[in-house]
């Protein structure tokens, strides 16, 4: 569907979806942080949805602009991560894994709304109105299902590996996060050869068709 766009106009759909779904997600984790004791992020200002208090100018500005200016189908990026003291967690382990499911589960219901707003410019038919809300309700759904299914994977430090350290045994879980500092190295392999365009792919498609089916596309 994107792919009779032009480059300016891509930008133009994607830009909103791209920072709301980046700047959401983070505020999600701080938001969650502070029910379970946490007030760094709010206290630091960054429970906010002013999308200046996140940006991350290599995250959410230069590796999406890039996909874009390739025309990849995988477009992607990152905020600057809200602070979290999981020394204010009564249950460290297990509210930091809270903490970080918040994130990805952000992400989904977002990708909702923006399949209620590509539904709803179905309805109304009209295509100065509908295909604008059709356009971004697609980019809406791809980079928030991208975002969730990105961070859910166990690889240190996404979300998914703060998730798995609240499951494993205390002694496992140490171990498991020795691994950090060799994660986003790892990330970035698996991005170059392509091996995590294959691994999402799967289950990116099955997504994309419930939520493209509740969008009515």
């Amino acid at each position: 569907m994107m792919d009779q766009l032009t480059l300016l106009q891509r930008i133009v759909v994607w830009i909103l979806p791209v920072v709301f779904a980046i700047t959401v997600h983070e505020v999600a984790h701080g938001w969650m942080a502070k029910k379970m004791g946490d007030n760094t992020a709010s206290m630091l200002g960054r429970l906010t949805l002013n999308p200046i208090k996140h940006i991350d100018p290599i995250g959410t500005i230069i590796v999406p602009g890039l996909l874009l200016l390739t025309f990849s189908g995988f477009v992607f990026g990152w905020a600057k991560p809200v602070p979290v003291d999981p020394r204010n967690f009564k249950n460290p382990r297990k509210d930091m894994a809270l903490v970080a499911l918040a994130g990805p589960v952000a992400n989904l219901l977002m990708a909702i709304g923006w399949a209620s707003l590509a539904r709803l410019g179905g309805i109304i038919n009209t295509d100065f109105i509908t295909l604008p809300l059709i356009y971004s309700g697609v980019a809406g759904i791809s980079i928030n299902l991208v975002l969730a299914l990105l961070n859910l994977l166990p690889i240190p430090p996404l979300d998914g590996s703060r998730i798995l350290t609240g499951i494993l045994p205390s002694y496992w879980a140490w171990q498991y996060n020795r691994f950090e500092r060799y994660g986003f190295i790892l990330l970035l392999i698996l991005l170059y050869t392509q091996i995590l365009d294959k691994v999402l792919a799967y289950p990116l498609y099955l997504m994309q068709n419930l939520f493209f089916s509740i969008a009515g596309l």
